[in-house]
């Protein structure tokens, strides 16, 4: 049977060694943001770009409360080799932990083997977890094809932006431009008190205004 998690699920909290010592995972996040992603073995390719990525955007990740924390199959001494790679090739300096999941205990609680793809190897999947340690957006992506950073980082916006704000965001949306009125928000007094710039009804299910944080 699968144990795959669903948004607004809580993501299962575990012990496992890393690349800086054994993380007891919700105790590690606190009350931060966390982008949790696996990786299916140490020395590849594609995910020596990403892991590189990630340590390269650590302002951008760190202005928005949010932790990267990686797993892979492999064991703390393969990590600790790759991270060397990762830092030469890369240009950075990898200084977020890296699970050494050798046991697969992460991998069968988040659901990363899927037999259709690979027996024994996990999947290239994202879990965007908030402080509460609810899962809030999962990515996967296939083998071939390096994770779009920008796009997690946008998601992250829109998620932290319509947590605090009655408001979703559109298509292609990035941080600063317009963004849509909820339509559950039908109450003139409170939208003009939460929306002082004003909106532009263009259907009355779709009511564009400016981000109201900016």
């Amino acid at each position: 049977m699968s144990n795959t998690l669903r948004l607004g699920d809580q993501a299962p909290d575990f012990k496992q060694a890393s690349s800086q010592g054994d993380i007891q995972f919700h105790a590690w996040a606190g009350d931060s943001w966390v982008v949790l992603f696996s990786h299916p073995a140490d020395f590849t390719p594609i995910c020596t770009t990403e892991l590189g990525r990630t340590a390269a955007l650590k302002t951008e990740f760190a202005k928005r409360g949010v932790k990267p924390i990686a797993v892979s199959v492999d064991p703390v001494e393969s990590h600790s080799e790759w991270i060397k790679d990762i830092n030469e090739t890369q240009n950075t300096e990898v200084d977020f932990p890296i699970l050494a999941d050798a046991d697969r205990k992460v991998a069968e609680l988040y659901d990363l083997i899927h037999p259709n793809a690979s027996a024994t190897h996990t999947v290239r999947s994202v879990f965007i977890i908030d402080p509460k340690k609810a899962i809030r957006a999962t990515i996967t992506y296939p083998p071939s094809t390096g994770r779009n950073f920008e796009e997690i980082l946008r998601v992250i916006d829109s998620l932290q932006l319509t947590d605090s704000h009655k408001v979703a965001t559109p298509a292609d949306w990035k941080d600063g431009d317009d963004v849509v009125i909820v339509p559950s928000l039908q109450d003139p007094e409170e939208i003009a008190r939460r929306f002082p710039k004003g909106y532009t009804t263009v259907k009355p299910y779709l009511r564009v205004t400016p981000q109201p944080n900016k």
